[in-house]
């Protein structure tokens, strides 16, 4: 059969499948799962929220500005590196017949079709525009927040005004950096997906060694037993 999916295997499929669940399940153990509060993100948006009530006590508010703004410039930075990265997935697409015949001259690599490495290629560019979406979802996010910032209580408003104030941003600010940490989880599944062209075994080990290292991240961490006040080698 030609045309889509006509060079898969059932062993490409089920790599593709096993890969794509490690993504989502890993994403639904950080955010959803009762597992999720014990996790290092869940002690970052504590501090979120400590970070926006001490925002309402201070009468200039420069300097929480200018933190919200280097969060914005980093995530600007990932968004206009995955821009190039497209182009780059892009000219490989455009010149898929080169990119086939050197892939088949290194010896290791396991034998595909023309189509399914194009399909490869393809599915690298998908990750990334998830990226870059998330990305610059993100930034706006963000952006939203500053206008929360620039609308905060003042000094002398109620505590009641103050907390409503601190919750809302705290939210703000989190869902950003979720949709932030969404594309910098694009970026280690794609890196994985290059495992692929040399196998699709190498595929599925490399997307458990991905979700194992952001595992350890999230819940083994030095960082995050720092946050908890554990400051132990």
């Amino acid at each position: 059969m030609n045309g889509i999916f006509s060079g898969w295997t059932v062993l490409d499929v089920t790599a593709l499948v096993s890969v794509m669940a490690m993504w989502f399940c890993f994403a639904w153990l950080v955010e959803r799962s009762h597992w999720a509060k014990l996790s290092l993100t869940s002690v970052v948006n504590a501090q979120r929220l400590e970070w926006m009530l001490r925002l309402t006590n201070r009468e200039a508010r420069i300097s929480d500005a200018s933190l919200l703004g280097n969060l914005m410039r980093s995530m600007s930075f990932f968004a206009s590196a995955t821009v190039i990265i497209l182009g780059g997935v892009a000219a490989m697409l455009g010149s898929a017949d080169r990119g086939y015949d050197a892939l088949r001259s290194i010896p290791a690599l396991s034998l595909i079709s023309k189509e399914l490495y194009e399909e490869k290629v393809l599915l690298l560019g998908l990750i990334f525009i998830y990226s870059f979406l998330q990305f610059t979802w993100g930034m706006r996010q963000f952006n939203y927040c500053c206008i929360l910032v620039g609308a905060a209580p003042l000094t002398s408003d109620t505590q009641q005004e103050k907390m409503a104030f601190a919750k809302m941003a705290a939210r703000v600010t989190e869902l950003g950096a979720r949709s932030f940490n969404h594309g910098l989880r694009g970026y280690y599944f794609a890196l994985a997906t290059l495992a692929w062209f040399i196998h699709p075994l190498a595929y599925i080990a490399a997307g458990a060694a991905v979700v194992l290292i952001l595992w350890r991240r999230e819940f083994h961490s030095k960082t995050r037993r720092a946050f908890r006040g554990q400051y132990g080698a």
